[in-house]
């Protein structure tokens, strides 16, 4: 998680007083935590500008990809000349001839409306590190430095809170959050050596604690994930080990270990949840496959380099086969899992991340090389926001409605960034916070994202009836758009009107 090796330092080479108290926070012994009247964070975030974006991005590996054509098909962007400046107009109007609307159409169409008015529907008085909807959309769930989880209603687009939950041994902050696959449950992280499992509806109270029995007296679960059956769950630890806890034995099925620093964040490829991955602070992301795993000697299937820094998020598209991973060298990769990394690659990226020498919790991104590493198999690189202070998480968009077309992220200066995922291009900048945006959430079927931030603030985005990409203030803060004001009528009939006032 930190900018160092958190469990490791060597204090011969500087038994200084600085770097003893730089060892105990990079290792979660010691948390500066401000003040409530401390706005450090609000100025800081507003100082944090994204990256400048020097040139178009280089798409030359996507264009060649599957994932190219397949998203294309997805979003109904066919390449026969009769589809390709089809307006919606035109779709409707075949529509009326009987043909309906396929489901690339459905997603063509609501491309033109992605979400650019926000609406605050909750304020809390701490910082908010996770915030994400149920599978099926029905609940939404956030979890706060305040020790609190709260859920919410989400019908109609309402947002009702219905439970509040305490989490228990919490040290600094809850970390993660996930729901399961049916619901029914959700489990959540901190510094301790347990997960706990808390019930949707009933009482508050009842709680389960899933004990990993780590071999670290500071332990924490940084990312964690169920198993599309629900019977399992996870997680990646400050240790460096991946951990697998089995609901139905409640014990845990295996620990290994997976990476040299902080594992960031974990995942299941695809529903079968057979195909693991892992990523950390060292950079790499390993690719795990639980039939040929052995605890006593793992070794990954296939590693992805290419990362300059620590990885922060890992987001599976879905299909065994793409997933992106978010970075603190300021960029997110496209990966494809049949394309792993040589040898060669891996090493540069372990002396890539080597030679890092700050630290992403506090200091300024330092100028960063902008040519890829020899062995980077990534598909495609996005550029344009910033990955600073915590970990923050990155996703595709849902396939309902918008055939994950887009990848959309956090950002260290308060913003929602959306990617489009075939041009390597920021299709919207959505503005409304005034602190970092550590986790985002898209509905599964309707257009509408939740932003979850550290100034405590949750809103959700939608559609406001207008297009465009830049920030305006409203007359209410809590009801702004990022589209542009348009002029209605042409600059002939203005002026027209103009002359005729002077004349009068």
């Amino acid at each position: 998680m930190g900018g160092f090796n958190s469990r490791n330092m060597d204090f011969e080479q500087d038994p200084t007083l600085a770097a003893v108290l730089q060892y105990l926070i990079r290792s979660g012994q010691v948390h500066i935590i401000a003040s409530d009247h401390d706005d450090s964070d609000e100025e800081y975030a507003a100082n944090v500008q994204p990256p400048k974006i020097m040139s178009l991005p280089n798409t030359s590996r996507l264009d060649k990809s599957e994932i190219s054509l397949a998203t294309k098909q997805a979003c109904g962007l066919r390449e026969d000349s009769s589809n390709k400046n089809l307006s919606i107009a035109s779709m409707i109007q075949k529509r009326s001839l009987g043909s309906g609307f396929s489901i690339g159409e459905k997603c063509r169409i609501s491309s033109n409306f992605l979400p650019n008015k926000s609406r605050q529907v909750a304020k809390y008085n701490s910082k908010v590190f996770c915030g994400s909807y149920s599978k099926d959309g029905r609940f939404f769930l956030t979890a706060s430095q305040d020790k609190l989880l709260r859920l919410y209603h989400t019908d109609d687009g309402k947002f009702v809170e219905f439970k509040k939950i305490s989490a228990r041994d919490v040290g600094w902050s809850i970390i993660d959050t996930a729901f399961s696959p049916d619901g029914n449950y959700i489990v959540y992280s901190s510094w301790s050596e347990c997960l706990y499992l808390c019930p949707v509806y009933g009482d508050s109270n009842t709680q389960e604690s899933l004990s990993l029995c780590p071999g670290e007296r500071r332990f924490c679960i940084f990312s964690l994930v169920f198993s599309s059956d629900g019977r399992e769950i996870l997680g990646g630890a400050n240790d460096g080990f991946l951990y697998v806890y089995d609901r139905e034995c409640h014990q845990r099925a295996f620990k290994i270990e997976g990476h040299d620093d902080d594992v960031n964040t974990v995942a299941f490829a695809d529903n079968t949840s057979q195909i693991l991955y892992s990523a950390g602070d060292d950079g790499l992301c390993k690719v795990w496959d639980r039939r040929t795993l052995s605890e006593t000697d793992p070794h990954p299937v296939g590693v992805l380099a290419g990362h300059m820094d620590g990885i922060t998020y890992i987001d599976p598209r879905g299909d065994g086969r793409y997933l992106v991973t978010n970075s603190k060298d300021q960029t997110i990769k496209l990966w494809d899992v049949r394309a792993f990394s040589d040898q060669n690659g891996e090493q540069n990226t372990r002396k890539a991340v080597a030679n890092q020498n700050w630290d992403y919790r506090w200091q300024r991104v330092p100028r960063k090389s902008r040519t890829m590493l020899e062995g980077d198999t990534s598909i495609m690189t996005y550029r344009g926001h910033s990955v600073l202070q915590t970990l923050i998480r990155c996703h595709f968009s849902p396939s309902a409605t918008t055939g994950q077309r887009y990848i959309y992220t956090g950002c260290a200066s308060g913003r929602v960034i959306i990617y489009d995922v075939l041009t390597g291009q920021i299709v919207n900048t959505l503005l409304g916070h005034k602190k970092c945006v550590r986790d985002v959430s898209w509905h599964p079927f309707h257009q509408e994202i939740v932003s979850t931030s550290w100034d405590g603030a949750i809103i959700s985005w939608r559609y406001s009836g207008q297009t465009g990409f830049y920030h305006f203030e409203s007359e209410d803060e809590n009801d702004t758009e990022t589209a542009p004001r348009t002029l209605r009528r042409s600059q002939r009939i203005a002026a027209q009107r103009a002359k005729h006032a002077t004349t009068c």
